[in-house]
């Protein structure tokens, strides 16, 4: 499930890091962010993976921020354990900047040799 919410960087979580049963690193970073809710305001988010936790790089206590996460949840001994997964965030306000392409013209479809 791919939601996204906007508030308030509160505060960031130390880095926790380790190695999996497969013998591979892994680190993971989590932030609280203040959505101004009336009730339960504060959310905690996690970031899993060095590209992921380096995204925080760009952001301070204060910022406003949107963050689009997915949301799980895992059992484990008869209890249920939910994440919100980060897999990107912005700046409030921050416009997403999109490659311009040349359209194509009239001469180079004409131009193109394609076999069929």
């Amino acid at each position: 499930m791919s939601l996204e919410v906007k508030g308030n960087l509160i505060k960031v979580l130390e880095m926790q890091s380790g190695t999996s049963k497969a013998g591979k690193g892994w680190v993971k970073q989590s932030f609280v962010l203040d959505t101004g809710a009336k009730f339960n305001p504060e959310i905690c988010f996690n970031l899993f993976g060095q590209e992921k936790v380096d995204l925080l790089l760009e952001f301070s206590a204060g910022d406003e921020v949107e963050v689009l996460f997915n949301l799980s949840s895992r059992e484990y001994k008869g209890n249920y354990y939910t994440s919100a997964d980060v897999w990107k965030m912005q700046k409030v306000g921050q416009e997403v900047v999109q490659e311009e392409y040349e359209p194509m013209t009239k001469t180079y479809i004409e131009s193109n040799d394609l076999p069929f």
